[in-house]
């Protein structure tokens, strides 16, 4: 089944850059299962609602517009019987699809649930063991691993 972005989606993509949009509407046609664009540029007041709230981390996001003018960052949601969902298993079907479409465009990009590896350079078919790796990593370094799977931004 061939999926399309609807028409939230396609609002929450103005403002981003080309690239991200480039490879969000490739995987949204090559993937198995459908997402949503939950976010794509915020505000100010968004981020700092979204650092208050500990769905972000950073106030210095690249959801919001950098400076050649767009964000550079989205948030691409499971979309499963009429819900978004947040659980891995879906998310990690449609990391597989940006993944393909990243490699096919030669995208350089950054996945929020393995932030200290391009996400080009992890082994498409073994995101899960990718994830695990990384939460140990940060658990060896005495750190919390903050997982957001569905974020993935460009790296610039």
């Amino acid at each position: 089944m061939a999926y399309t972005l609807g028409s939230k989606s396609n609002g929450e993509l103005i403002g981003v850059h080309s690239d991200m949009i480039a490879v969000c509407r490739r995987a949204i046609a090559t993937t198995s299962q459908d997402f949503t664009i939950f976010d794509g540029i915020r505000t100010h007041d968004e981020q700092v609602e979204y650092v208050r709230t500990g769905v972000s981390k950073t106030l210095n996001s690249k959801h919001l517009q950098q400076p050649d003018g767009f964000g550079h960052a989205v948030d691409l949601v499971p979309y499963i019987n009429g819900k978004l969902r947040w659980e891995m298993k879906p998310i990690i079907v449609i990391a597989w699809a940006v993944h393909d479409a990243a490699t096919e465009y030669d995208t350089p990009l950054r996945w929020g649930a393995v932030w200290d590896t391009p996400f080009l350079q992890l082994d498409r078919d073994n995101l899960e063991d990718a994830v695990e790796e990384y939460i140990a990593r940060r658990q060896a370094a005495g750190r919390k691993a903050f997982i957001d799977g569905p974020h993935f931004e460009l790296v610039t």
